[in-house]
């Protein structure tokens, strides 16, 4: 998020029973131009970025700013989760919430890291932030996104058009101090 209201960045690694979610660190530069550059990930988000021109601007400490956790697996990046304010060009209704994305390397599909990895997030969020929303935005044709997000509690809230695409918008209630 680009506001966490005060709370410390980056928090202690988050440790889950297969994964780390941690800070960015140079060693990650080579998996997020892999996350970046790949047309698998970005079916679904408007296209991958050109390699070389990625290599150019990313720094080498990649997508380091509060919200940004990297998920590795046995000490490697396989994705990145993402808390975020959803900003004026979303849709009103998640304005100004926390907003929820994940990037996964596409070798990392298919094994539950991301519901893992997610899960840890916003728990996570919910001991820092209590009590607040977190929306989801996905493409209606990601299905797996989709299935994703109904397995973390999200839900439907609108559907809409843009990025010529139909986008889903959904919305996890908040948790409170005494949990769900």
């Amino acid at each position: 998020m680009s506001d966490l209201g005060g709370v410390p960045w980056p928090p202690a690694p988050i440790r889950t029973a297969r994964l780390l979610l941690r800070a960015a660190e140079a060693r990650d530069r080579a998996a997020f131009l892999d996350l970046l550059a790949s047309p698998q990930v970005h079916t679904y988000l408007g296209g991958p970025r050109e390699r070389d021109a990625l290599d150019r601007e990313l720094p080498e400490v990649p997508e380091r700013w509060p919200g940004s956790f990297v998920v590795a697996r046995d000490g490697a990046m396989i994705g990145q989760i993402l808390l975020r304010r959803a900003t004026a060009h979303r849709r009103p209704a998640a304005v100004g919430k926390a907003d929820l994305g994940y990037l996964f390397l596409p070798r990392a599909w298919g094994s539950g890291y991301a519901a893992e990895a997610c899960a840890a997030a916003l728990d996570w969020f919910d001991g820092v932030r209590p009590g607040e929303p977190v929306v989801l935005t996905t493409q209606t044709a990601n299905t797996a996104s989709l299935r994703l997000a109904a397995r973390l509690g999200f839900t439907e809230v609108e559907r809409f058009r843009a990025w010529d695409a139909e986008q889903w918008l959904g919305v996890r209630s908040p948790v409170g101090p005494g949990g769900r």
